[in-house]
């Protein structure tokens, strides 16, 4: 492959000799199926990823015959000498230390289990298109909401805050006492508040408000 892309590639006016121009596209080749084929994980075959992966090893051990055993020292030197990031050479040394291993593959070896890696990897939480509907409909149901408290009057705003839209809600009794009424009548006034919300939502929303008040 590499030597059909160098003939395709070669400039004879130029005056370099095909086979000299011909190695560098060899090799490159050669490197680059190395990378793509020595894990079943595909990794990166960007410029930097490449001199990682052919460097790592060589020089951490000529940094191990220095003596130099402290790994966070070791990357920072191998950084600097690759001109790559420490994240990017902790990355590939984990790559290159660990094996590949199939999800199929049991968790444990008792024969009893029949679980394997890839049971763990289910994520339940809610897709990305159910995250953004969710959020959309939760603030229009929040606008809906706020349009409705504007038609209560003072005192049922007041009680239907204390007693709904609070993470800790008030009791009657405390209520009863702020405004100096029974907590009956505290209760009678909470209960109306939430039937005039009920019907200016179901008025203005239809069916849509019938989720907002669940």
């Amino acid at each position: 492959m590499g030597l059909l892309e160098a003939a395709a590639r070669f400039e004879p006016e130029r005056e370099v000799r095909f086979s000299t121009y011909a190695t560098w596209w060899i090799r490159a080749s050669i490197q680059d199926y190395v990378l793509r084929n020595w894990s079943i994980v595909r990794g990166g075959t960007s410029s930097a990823q490449k001199s990682l992966f052919f460097n790592l090893r060589r020089l951490r051990a000529k940094l191990a015959q220095r003596g130099d055993q402290n790994s966070r020292s070791a990357h920072e030197q191998i950084a600097m000498a690759l001109g790559v990031s420490v994240a990017d050479v902790e990355g590939m040394n984990a790559r290159l230390s660990g094996p590949d291993v199939s999800l199929n593959a049991p968790v444990s070896d008792d024969e009893s289990s029949s679980a394997e890696r890839g049971d763990f990897l289910v994520d339940d939480t809610p897709l990305a298109d159910e995250v953004v509907s969710a959020q959309i409909d939760g603030e229009r149901r929040l606008k809906w909401l706020n349009e409705a408290l504007l038609t209560l009057s003072e005192r049922e705003l007041r009680i239907l805050r204390a007693r709904q839209l609070q993470d800790e809600s008030k009791t009657l009794e405390t209520l009863g006492v702020e405004l100096g009424i029974s907590k009956e009548r505290v209760r009678q006034i909470e209960s109306r508040a939430l039937d005039k919300l009920k019907r200016n939502l179901l008025t203005r929303h239809a069916e849509a408000s019938v989720g907002a008040l669940s």
